[in-house]
């Protein structure tokens, strides 16, 4: 990867739990930028994998498997449909106490909208597969534009994979867009 920063604290999480929220020592934001080419795809993932592992991040590994997959997708999305007008991709990594968002940002100007499963086709599903991870964890994932013109697509995802049964959604933390404001970093 290109460059790497940090910010500390990105606080997009509305904790429901009994008693005020903590702030780990893992919790910041990250921001990876590569070039919109096939290598920064694995580039990225072993990138993210390595910040959570060096961070002493306790994601759960089921949840780490699905946040990988996506990550790849995410970045495989970018290089494959927005290389032409967006040479450079930034990935970004938010942590907060009892979460793990990762985003995608490239500067071509097109939405993309998960597509429904089409059994005849060979691809087009890969927000369809991230949509599914996100939400089977207890997550989200949303396309935003950006304020130069392109677009964030993020995922985010409880680090504890979700408790069954009724009311286990109450304890669970909300999570809510990479910004508030697309313009702010």
């Amino acid at each position: 990867m290109a460059r790497i920063e940090h910010e500390g604290g990105n606080r997009t999480v509305e904790h429901h739990g009994g008693g005020p929220a903590r702030h780990p020592s893992y919790e910041g934001v990250w921001r990876f930028t590569a070039a919109a080419v096939d290598v920064s795809v694995p580039q990225a993932r072993h990138a993210v994998r390595d910040l959570l592992v060096r961070q002493g991040v306790p994601v759960h590994e089921e949840i780490m498997d699905g946040l990988l997959l996506i990550v790849s997708e995410l970045v495989t999305n970018a290089v494959r449909h927005a290389a032409l007008l967006s040479p450079e991709i930034a990935v970004e990594v938010a942590i907060g106490p009892e979460w793990i968002r990762v985003s995608v940002e490239d500067n071509h100007p097109y939405r993309p909208k998960a597509l429904e499963a089409d059994y005849g086709q060979t691809g087009g599903r890969g927000l369809l597969l991230v949509r599914e991870i996100a939400q089977e964890s207890g997550g989200a994932c949303d396309v935003e534009h950006t304020a130069s013109g392109g677009k964030i697509i993020w995922a985010a995802m409880p680090l504890a994979p979700m408790a069954p049964g009724p009311g286990a959604a109450i304890h669970q933390p909300v999570v809510t867009s990479p910004r508030t404001d697309p313009s702010v970093p």
